[in-house]
């Protein structure tokens, strides 16, 4: 167990958080991740609210731990998202994909914890002046949609942690526990996995997904609408090797969505994921993946506190 501000804003054992992908962050990849100790998050971005309503009504049956909701606001249909939410009774809400001062006071009012996703310095400092009660900064080298002028996790990180007096959840490159504690050296104190819940065995997605990831080489992302928005990190793929080389991708590039995730086919739509699909050798359980991120994690900070302490 480790104890400081997001273990006790998101009443968890470990500080770590999991994606909120949609189709995919739904009960059965959610609520593994909150019974293995972390913070499991249950997706809106599909817009499926009906689904998503019962996925969370399934989670409070498959644990009795805390999980959260994501508000991906580029993706919200119901103007109500903000009730819907809180009707919910969850405690905890991550809003991603626009601007913090739509959602978050509230949000606060309600009495949930907020935390915004952020790629940029800007958009954090706006963030802490909505509100907010801490902050997941996702660099540029993890998957889904980005900023188009990304940074990486090893700058931006730190950035922001200087500037910043709320706890801060680093996303973007994250997969096991020596990236964790890279992420705690450069002022993190949680960190968020999404292409490593991808390729769990609790992952809804086919099987086909799972192997190429865990056969991905590290170059094997491909960054679509560099001079657009938004920006996608995904998977290399024909479809998306064709895509690389657009100036603008349309979202009807996603195509036959379900096809690709529940039914296997790379080609019917967008497979996002991050580079650390490089790093990712097996499908493994999430309770697995997660006990083995804290084992690694203690021993890496034991090290080097060992080899290179006062």
């Amino acid at each position: 167990m480790i104890r400081n501000r997001v273990t006790e804003m998101l009443g968890v054992d470990i500080p770590i958080v999991q994606a909120p992908m949609g189709w995919i962050a739904r009960s059965q990849l959610a609520s593994a991740v909150s019974n293995a100790g972390g913070l499991g998050v249950i997706e809106t971005s599909s817009g499926e609210l009906d689904v998503v309503k019962s996925e969370i009504a399934r989670m409070r049956e498959l644990t009795s731990r805390p999980f959260g909701v994501n508000i991906a606001q580029a993706f919200v249909r119901d103007p109500h998202i903000v009730d819907f939410v809180v009707e919910q009774g969850v405690r905890v809400v991550t809003t991603s994909a626009g601007d913090p001062t739509k959602y978050t006071a509230a949000l606060k009012s309600a009495g949930l914890r907020v935390f915004h996703v952020v790629p940029t310095l800007k958009a954090a400092l706006k963030a802490v002046d909505a509100g907010v009660d801490g902050l997941v900064v996702e660099g540029g080298e993890g998957g889904g949609f980005k900023n188009p002028r990304d940074v990486a996790t090893m700058v931006l990180l730190p950035l922001i942690c200087s500037k910043v007096d709320v706890p801060v959840i680093a996303a973007g490159g994250i997969v096991d526990g020596v990236t964790m504690a890279a992420a705690f050296a450069l002022g993190a104190e949680g960190v968020q996995m999404g292409t490593r819940m991808v390729a769990a065995t609790e992952s809804p997605v086919h099987e086909n997904w799972k192997n190429a990831l865990v056969n991905a080489a590290e170059t094997d992302t491909v960054f679509l609408n560099r001079f657009s928005s938004p920006a996608l990190r995904a998977l290399r793929t024909e479809r998306t090797s064709r895509l690389e080389h657009e100036d603008a991708v349309s979202m009807a590039e996603f195509g036959r969505v379900t096809d690709l995730y529940f039914g296997g086919d790379l080609e019917a739509s967008i497979a996002l994921g991050g580079q650390v699909m490089g790093r990712i050798d097996a499908v493994e359980p999430v309770a697995t993946i997660l006990e083995r991120t804290m084992a690694e994690f203690a021993e890496c900070v034991r090290d080097l506190a060992e080899r290179y302490g006062a």
